[in-house]
């Protein structure tokens, strides 16, 4: 063990495994990739489905929804404006959470159902903004930002 940190060295091997943190980005935002690929090549399902939660006019959210999805994730995985990428993300499970997971208006098993989902989201966004603090503080500095 690190006798700072308190890390076991196995672990922090891992950790500092160069490919780690950009698998990481990738499985963060896995969901959002398969999820703007899946609206995309079911358009007018992605329609229905922003119908479904009332978010009118529902093709103008479905597009908006690809938009980010997709693209905030491939910012996020390449590590280039990981605050817009992330943030878009972000947003847009914000969005999510107070339409799709609102469980204060259910009741019984659906309620406990709503309640998981939603503070599923709260952490996913918890991790968008982990992963751009990672980015911001191991982005090179230009000079004229010191």
């Amino acid at each position: 063990m690190h006798a700072k940190a308190g890390t076991p060295r196995w672990i922090a091997a891992i950790l500092s495994w160069p490919w780690l943190l950009p698998i990481a980005r990738g499985a963060l935002v896995s969901a959002f990739l398969i999820g703007g690929i899946q609206k995309l090549a079911d358009f007018p399902a992605a329609v229905a489905e922003q119908a479904h939660f009332g978010l009118q006019p529902a093709w103008l959210w479905a597009v908006a929804a690809i938009v980010v999805e997709l693209g905030g994730s491939l910012l996020v995985v390449a590590n280039r404006f990981v605050w817009l990428g992330a943030g878009g993300l972000g947003v847009l499970t914000f969005v999510a959470m107070l339409t799709a997971n609102a469980f204060w208006l259910s009741a019984g098993h659906e309620r406990f159902m709503a309640i998981n989902a939603f503070f599923e989201h709260l952490g996913l966004i918890a991790g968008l903004v982990v992963v751009t603090i990672c980015a911001e503080k191991t982005r090179p500095r230009r000079i004229s930002e010191f």
